[in-house]
Parts: C-alpha cells; structure tokens; sequence
C-alpha cells in the first residue's frame, strides 16, 4: 500500500514537471534552462500547507485589532470610550444581538470584526497568489503584525480616537502602495537592500529567527511559556494557566511551567515534529500542527487543553467552529476610504510617512531575509530573481489591502516554515493563499488553530534561520557590534524594521569614528582585524533592478 501511494505521488510530480506548470515554476524535471534543484509538485503543496498552518493566527489576530478602531461605524461622544455605551455603535462595531432560545442566552455577532476576519483572508489568499504566479517564490504576504497594531491604536485609535479618521487612514495605506510601486519600478527599494551590509542582512535573518522564537513563546501566538515582565523584568517565565495571571502585572501568580497546553505543545508539537524531522518525514510541521489541534477540540469542552472553555470566549469560540463553513459578505469595510485628506493634512502626511518607512525597511528587509534562506540570492549581485516583480506585487497587495478594509500587507517571517518544508517556488505561496481563500469559507475551522499548535513550529523555524549568525563577520569590531544590535532588537523591539534601524545606526556612527582615526593618524592607528573588515560601498553592484 505504501508502495502504491509512492507511486502515485511519484507519478503525480513527474506528470506536472513536465507540464506546463513545471515549466512556469521551473519544478525539477521541467526541463526548464532553469530549474530548481530538488522540487517537487507535492513538495510544494506540502511547504505552502505548512506556512498557511502557521499564518492561521492572523485572521482572528488581525479582525480582533483592527475591530476595536470601530471601522467606518459613527460615534459623535467626545470621549470615545462612550461610544460602547450607545446600541447603535456597538451593533455596527460588535454585531447584532440574537437570542438563543434553546439556552436561553444572548448572543453577539460581530459585524466589523466579522468584516475583517473575510477581509484578512481574502487579501491574504489574494496577494499570496499573485506573489507566487509573478515572482515565483515561497513567500506569502498577508496584513502584518505590528503595522495592524500601529493602525488601530495610534492612528485610528480605539473608537476612532485618534489623529485621523478609519476612512482617511485607509487613504494613506491606499497611497502608500502607489508610491511603493514608483520606488520598485525606479530601483529605490533594490538599491536599499543593495545598500545594507552583508553582515547586518545575515544578522536580520537571525534575529527574525528570534523573533519567530518570541512569537512561538508567547501566550497571543505561541506555547506561552514566556510573558510580559512587571518592573525591572521586560521579560518572564511563564507556562502558568491563563487564569493565574495577573491582569495588571501580566505575570504568572503560581503555576509557573504547569500549564497543561505548554507540555501539549512541547511535546505533542516541538518535540514530535523535531523527532520527525529528523528521520525526515515530510509532514512534519503538518502534522504536529494538526494533532496538537485535534487535541485541543475535544467534545468535551471541559478539559484542560481545549480551545473552548466554558467562558464567553470559549462560548464564541465554539459557537464559530461548530458552523464549519459559512461566507460573511463585507458590508462595512470594504472600500471605506475617505478621500477628505486636506483637514486632516499633517496628520495624513505623519501617518503616510509613518507606514512607508517602517513597512519599506520590513518588509524589504524579510522578504530578502527569506530568499536568502531559501538560497536563491546572488552574492554578487545582492539581489534575487525578478526582484522588481516582487515589490511591485507587494506594493499593489498593500493598496487592495486598503480597499478591503485592512491595514498594510507585508511579507510574513512565518513563509520560513513553508522554506523549512522544502519550499523553493512560487507554487508553495500560491498554495498559501489558495487555501487562505478557502478558509473565507471554512473560516471557522482555520480560525479555531489554536495557538500552541503553531508555536512550536515558529520556535523550530527561528533554530533554523539562526544558522544564518555564522555567516556574520565575527572578526572585526566595527561589524560585530552591529550585527548584534540587530540580532538583539529584532526580537525585543517587536519590529524588524526598528532592528535594522538601530544597528545601521550603530555601524554608520561607529565606523565612521574608526575611518576618521585611521584617516587623521595617517594609518598609524588601527583597530584590531581592521584588515578584516566587510568591505561595503554606496554603489550598488549588479543589474539594473527594473529589469525584472
């Protein structure tokens, strides 16, 4: 039988590499002048299942942060905090109430919220396709971490609070991907990854190793095994049940490292998947993120590891899983943008410059971090193939994304699982974003992945981007110090872009201290290994980046 189903698969790779399928995404036997070593149709598929299982958190995640700036619903209280007390608002923002007769209870059907958990997976399955179909890589794009957060609670506000109006903020995300399609076409975006050292890009795609580990720790998005430290602490054990944390300190009052999900997760997911990973099953990260999930939806609502407690988030929890399909149209959210810019024109320009810096460092800075692990960079030319592709197709995902609601898209840290997988093409993000699309039906069932069922893979992932410390130039000071300022505030800032920014900060200041002393001493002076160096010059080599 395991003979037959080899076969089968066997059968069914060789019959797409040769088709024109194999040809497009220059799979393995394609014949293609240019194919890629080592991949296969069902390889691919594999590696796209695998980051769409670790990407699952981002529809609940995102709805439930964008939700709470109450979408384009209309409150006049001057304290926005009212706004929750008037029927209207929050039947806009927090849904229709229906009566369960059966049980005798209310129930809440979210409406923005709603809106923007069918937004999120729509532009992600969405720009994930056309990714994988234009550029031909295993990266996927869905509305990113930290720039959702910065939306919704600086800009927006909770309530529309705010600097500037949920309509107007979308305008400038909207304006954003315009102008970052000027930039890729220009070369702007290429030549500023060209212009980043060598050592500071080997050094991002270790600490966005770490960062993956934070996330895969924590309790949003992980095994929770780590919190947000009180006081002096920025970071604490954790691994408590999340009823003996204390709301206002975030810290665990008893039970540290006794939570049952944490050992579920541990060893169910971390341990069960490096096991097979080491003899090399090809579904491991699937799999473990598949059982410790079926672990955590048992009939039984009442155990220690289930997803559904019996509390009101529990409740809503399995009130959406037990639908299994349903299609929520976007009343609310989509095309809210308000084009009525000019009262509100330097806090427009704030925000628009806001997002164009923060979201061209990171999600450059990733997206290049990502096909570096998955080898296809030029070290000579310090660019990939059809790079100018790859940002257009960024920048106009960023732009839809705005039209359906959401704030900005960016490459996820989380396509290193897929690449892990074996994930080579643009066949792996496609399937991403297919099954992403699917989930807009089956929503209930993707967003029910409960959290410590993917942590273990982001922890797994971030071992393996860590590999990339070595390739830092460890000899030489003036390249040391700043590849470890990057490696440390990638994780701890919570930004990738915050990350680079500190350590070419520290390259550029410390650098220049040490040319000028070489310089002025007329070579007398010199620090240690400075024959070492990583040579580095504004001239960007290779091609010109708008041949794509």
């Amino acid at each position: 039988m395991k003979n037959h189903a080899a076969d089968l698969a066997t059968r069914l790779n060789t019959r797409v590499a040769t088709s024109f399928i194999g040809r497009l995404f220059r799979l393995e036997g394609s014949s293609h002048s240019k194919e890629i070593d080592e991949t296969t149709f069902l390889k691919e598929v594999r590696a796209g299942a695998t980051t769409f299982a670790a990407m699952t958190y981002i529809i609940a995640v995102n709805a439930s942060i964008l939700s709470q700036t109450g979408g384009p619903c209309v409150c006049d209280e001057t304290n926005r905090i009212d706004c929750d007390k008037i029927d209207s608002y929050v039947m806009c923002k927090e849904g229709e109430l229906t009566i369960d007769f059966t049980k005798q209870k209310t129930n809440e059907i979210p409406e923005v919220r709603r809106d923007l958990v069918t937004a999120t997976s729509a532009i992600a399955g969405l720009a994930s396709l056309v990714f994988g179909l234009f550029t031909n890589l295993p990266i996927a794009l869905a509305p990113g971490m930290g720039l959702n957060a910065y939306f919704a609670f600086q800009v927006v506000g909770y309530n529309g609070s705010g600097s500037i109006p949920y309509g107007v903020a979308l305008t400038a995300v909207f304006t954003e991907g315009l102008i970052f399609v000027f930039l890729a076409l220009t070369g702007m975006r290429q030549w500023l990854v060209k212009l980043i050292p060598s050592t500071i890009k080997s050094a991002t795609g270790a600490g966005i190793g770490l960062f993956l580990t934070e996330i895969g720790l924590s309790y949003s998005s992980g095994i929770g095994a780590i919190t947000g430290g009180f006081n002096a602490t920025p970071l604490a054990i954790a691994g408590c049940p999340v009823d003996r944390i204390n709301p206002d300190t975030q810290m665990c009052e008893g039970g540290i490292m006794t939570g049952p999900k944490l050992w579920t997760a541990i060893f169910a997911g971390g341990l069960l998947t490096a096991y097979l990973m080491a003899f090399r099953v090809k579904y491991a990260f699937v799999i473990g993120i598949a059982f410790v999930s079926i672990l955590s939806w048992p009939r039984r609502r009442d155990t220690a590891v289930t997803y559904f407690p019996h509390t009101p988030e529990g409740d809503s929890r399995f009130e959406l899983f037990r639908k299994v399909a349903s299609i929520n149209p976007m009343k609310h959210t989509l095309n809210a943008l308000d084009w009525n810019v000019g009262q509100h024109g330097t806090q427009f320009a704030l925000a628009l410059f806001t997002f164009l810096y923060v979201d061209i460092i990171d999600a450059t800075a990733t997206m290049f971090s990502m096909v570096r692990f998955c080898g296809v960079v030029d070290d000579q030319d310090r660019d990939f193939p059809r790079s100018t592709l790859a940002y257009c197709c960024d920048a106009i995902s960023i732009s839809v994304s705005a039209l359906f609601g959401c704030s900005p898209v960016t490459a996820f840290i989380e396509s290193g699982a897929g690449i892990a997988e074996g994930g080579r093409t643009g066949l792996t993000a496609m399937t991403t974003g297919f099954l992403f699309l699917l989930s807009i039906v089956f929503g209930p069932i993707f967003s029910s992945v409960p959290p410590w069922a993917t942590g273990p893979a982001l922890i797994l992932v971030g071992c393996m981007m860590a590999r990339q410390i070595t390739e830092i130039n460890w000899r030489y000071i003036g390249d040391t110090l700043p590849s470890f300022v990057v490696i440390a505030f990638v994780p701890f800032s919570y930004s990738v872009a915050y990350g680079i920014i500190a350590g070419m900060l520290i390259y550029t200041a410390l650098n220049l201290m040490i040319s000028l002393t070489v310089r002025i001493s007329g070579g007398r002076l010199e620090p240690d290994n400075y024959d070492m160096k990583e040579y580095w010059t504004w001239k960007a080599p290779g091609r010109k980046p708008w041949h794509a």
